[in-house]
C-alpha cells in the first residue's frame, strides 16, 4: 500500500459532525423507545408474562453475544430498559466499541421479571442491529489500516435511526459523513443533472454553491459548511479542482482511474479531499485505499450488514 504523502498540504475540508453519546442522544433514544414499546404492547400488556409470572418475581439475566463482533448500543439499551421500567437495572460489562467473543456476557439485566420480559426483544433488536453495523464497519477499518484512508458512512440509514446508525459506525472505528441535507452542500448526480438542463457544469455548480454559502450564512457557519461535488469521470476533475471545492466525491471509479485522480489532485490542488464511493465492500476497499484517496464512503454497514446475534440468558 502507498504511504501517506508527507509533503502534501494540510487538508482544508472542515470535518462533519461526529456522533457521540450525550444527553441529546439519550433523550432521542428515550423518545424512540416509547414508540417501540407501544408497537409491542399497543396500550395493553404482555399477557403471556402476566398469565405465567408472579407479579413480585425478580430475576437477573445475562446479555450474551452468541457470535464474535464489536458491541454497540449498550448505553442506548440502558435507556430502553429504564423506559420499560425504572426498576430495571441494565449494567454493561464492557464498553461500546469493545471487541467481544462468542459466548461473552456483555451486560446484565436485573429487576422485575415481567418487565425484563417486556424489554427483552426491544433491547436485543437494538443491540443486534447496532453491533452488526459496528462489526461491519470495523472490518472495513481494519482492511484500510496502514493507509491515509478513513471509512465514512452515508445517509443510507433506517428512517428514525440515523443517529443510532451513525453512533454505531463510530463505535466500529468509522467516521460520520453529513447527518442530513442541512449540514453540508453535497452536489450529487441528480443535482448536476438538473443543473445541466440550465447549462451549468459541475465546476460552475461548485462556484455557485460557494457564492450562495458566502451570501447566505454568517462567516462562522459559512466556514464550517462543507462544499462537496460528485463526479464520475477523470476528465471532470481538473475543472472541478479549479472551482475550489472542499471535497470531490469520485463515484464508481476503478483503481486505475482513482490513482489518476489522486495524482492530478496532488499536482493541482493538494488540499482538496478525495472521497471514493460506490460498491465499497470489505473485498474491494483495501485496493481503493491503496490509491491514496483520503476517504471512502459506503452505506454497506448501515443497509446491508448482518445483525450480531445477541441473546438474553437466565443466570
Amino acid at each position: 500500500m502507498n504511504s501517506p504523502h508527507t509533503s502534501r498540504a494540510a487538508l482544508k475540508a472542515p470535518e462533519f459532525h461526529q456522533v457521540s453519546w450525550d444527553e441529546r442522544l439519550a433523550a432521542h433514544v428515550a423518545r424512540l423507545a416509547a414508540d417501540w414499546f407501544l408497537e409491542d404492547l399497543a396500550h395493553e400488556c404482555d399477557w403471556t408474562s402476566i398469565s405465567l409470572v408472579a407479579p413480585d418475581a425478580h430475576s437477573e439475566l445475562a446479555v450474551v453475544a452468541r457470535k464474535p463482533g464489536v458491541i454497540a448500543g449498550l448505553k442506548a439499551a440502558a435507556v430502553v430498559a429504564e423506559t420499560a421500567d425504572p426498576g430495571l437495572a441494565f449494567r454493561p460489562r464492557v464498553e461500546d466499541g469493545a471487541v467481544v467473543a462468542a459466548g461473552q456476557t456483555v451486560a446484565t439485566l436485573a429487576g422485575p421479571t415481567r418487565s425484563a420480559l417486556v424489554a427483552e426483544r426491544t433491547v436485543l433488536n437494538l443491540l443486534g442491529r447496532m453491533s452488526g453495523v459496528a462489526t461491519a464497519t470495523r472490518k472495513l477499518v481494519d482492511a484500510v489500516a496502514g493507509t491515509r484512508c478513513r471509512v465514512y458512512d452515508t445517509r443510507k440509514t433506517v428512517p428514525g435511526w440515523r443517529l443510532l446508525d451513525k453512533y454505531a459506525v463510530r463505535m466500529g472505528g468509522g467516521w460520520n459523513h453529513r447527518l442530513g441535507l442541512y449540514d453540508a452542500i453535497l452536489i450529487k448526480d441528480n443535482h448536476l443533472a438538473a443543473a445541466a438542463a440550465e447549462g451549468v457544469s459541475p465546476a460552475e455548480a461548485v462556484r455557485t454553491s460557494r457564492r450562495f454559502v458566502a451570501q447566505t450564512f454568517p462567516p462562522a457557519r459559512a466556514g464550517a459548511l462543507v462544499v462537496e461535488v460528485e463526479i464520475d469521470a477523470f476528465e471532470q476533475l481538473g475543472p472541478v479542482l479549479d472551482a475550489d471545492p472542499d471535497i470531490v466525491l469520485l463515484d464508481n471509479m476503478g483503481v486505475d482511474e482513482l490513482a489518476r485522480c489522486v495524482a492530478l489532485r496532488n499536482e493541482r490542488a493538494p488540499s482538496v479531499v478525495l472521497e471514493a464511493s460506490g460498491g465499497i465492500r470489505v473485498e474491494t476497499v483495501a485496493a481503493l485505499a491503496a490509491t491514496d484517496v483520503d476517504r471512502v464512503s459506503t452505506g454497506w454497514p448501515t443497509h446491508d450488514a448482518p445483525w450480531l446475534d445477541v441473546a438474553l440468558d437466565w443466570k
